[in-house]
């Protein structure tokens, strides 16, 4: 097993990125501002598969057919695909939105439920989505595992899994429970930044002497 520099102090870790005050992507920024649970569920349905270049301005768009649950099961699915062209899926994509849209306004009185149970129960929503939607939308410590949160955690040896769902129930045993709900808006902006999938920028990550991956 490889041995570290220093134990990894996972205080420290999310004390340095916060530090670090790298810069976040549009789409991240305006993710953080919603702080309603139905906005957060459908922008981050507009975000699966899609890189965050293209998921912001679709996503704006998106906003000016409606904000509510009782606009978009209104709304015309080819009037919403072409709002959102050309996030990955697209036609899907609004499909999805408009029958969970309706789903919400004749089954849950337009309320988005909080539970991670009862929102993986609608077509497409995933774990990933549903804990999202928990942390940033309801404000509910929740453990929201992307791709970055994934690779991150493993380079460092905090855990080790083998994918992102492994990632979600691991944390969940390991990570304190007041870093639950920032830990994806930090590891997706340093994931973004610095801890790429391919060429990780090392030389300058903040928190390199904590990090399996290069010692």
């Amino acid at each position: 097993m490889t041995k570290l520099k220093h134990e990894i102090d996972i205080d420290k870790i999310v004390e340095l990125l916060k530090q670090a005050d790298q810069p976040r992507s549009d789409f991240v920024h305006l993710m953080d501002t919603f702080n309603d649970p139905y906005l957060v569920l459908i922008a981050c349905i507009l975000s699966l598969r899609t890189n965050d270049k293209t998921t912001y301005p679709a996503t704006l768009r998106m906003l000016e057919l409606g904000r509510t649950p009782e606009e978009f099961a209104k709304c015309d699915v080819k009037t919403l695909e072409k709002a959102i062209y050309p996030v990955g899926f697209y036609a899907n994509k609004a499909r999805q939105i408009v029958e969970l849209s309706k789903e919400l306004v004749e089954k849950y009185n337009s309320k988005v439920p909080k539970s991670i149970e009862e929102m993986t129960k609608f077509n497409g929503v995933g774990r990933k989505t549903a804990n999202l939607v928990m942390s940033r939308g309801f404000n509910e410590p929740a453990i929201c595992v992307d791709v970055h949160v994934h690779r991150i955690f493993n380079r460092l040896g905090y855990i080790k899994t083998q994918n992102p769902e492994e990632t979600e129930f691991a944390l969940r045993k390991k990570l304190p429970v007041k870093y639950w709900i920032d830990i994806n808006t930090l590891l997706v902006t340093h994931g973004q930044n610095v801890c790429k999938p391919i060429n990780p920028k090392c030389d300058i990550c903040p928190i390199k002497d904590y990090c399996a991956k290069i010692i």
